[in-house]
């Protein structure tokens, strides 16, 4: 880990105030935000980092492991890539828990969209917030 930063927290990028989400919106909150400017958090977004532009349809995993934009593109592979480079920013980085956006099929904890698109949660985690529990980081969900 030679001349990697330690952080205590990842946190979705949109909670950081970046505008990254499919919709090219942010969903600031202030004391994520303190976080990252006071050095303790790095902030990714999972769906940039795997390769999808933003904006971007929105997408919901529509079976296990199989993601799919509203439009019917299949975007596994940008999902899976960057769910992938994020766990492995926090493993590298020391970080021991995460901050992440609620619903979404990356960040999503304890509920997710359904995969009909029709607003519809059920329980699950999103593909980043799996990676990030089976490498034994803690997960919190922030609305």
């Amino acid at each position: 880990m030679t001349g990697e930063k330690t952080y205590k927290y990842i946190v979705s990028a949109c909670l950081a105030g970046e505008k990254c989400r499919y919709d090219c919106q942010a969903k600031p909150r202030q004391y994520v935000i303190d976080l990252v400017q006071n050095g303790e958090a790095l902030a990714v977004c999972p769906e940039q980092l795997g390769g999808l532009p933003t904006p971007r349809p929105p997408a919901e995993e529509v079976s296990p492991m199989i993601f799919k934009t509203i439009d019917g593109d299949n975007v596994t592979k940008e999902y899976l890539k960057g769910a992938s480079e994020a766990s492995l920013l926090a493993k590298n980085s020391g970080v021991t828990k995460a901050l992440l956006k609620s619903k979404s099929p990356m960040c999503g904890s304890g509920s997710v969209y359904d995969g009909t698109f029709k607003g519809k949660l059920v329980k699950g985690d999103g593909i980043f917030t799996r990676m990030l529990k089976e490498l034994g980081i803690e997960v919190e969900e922030i609305e």
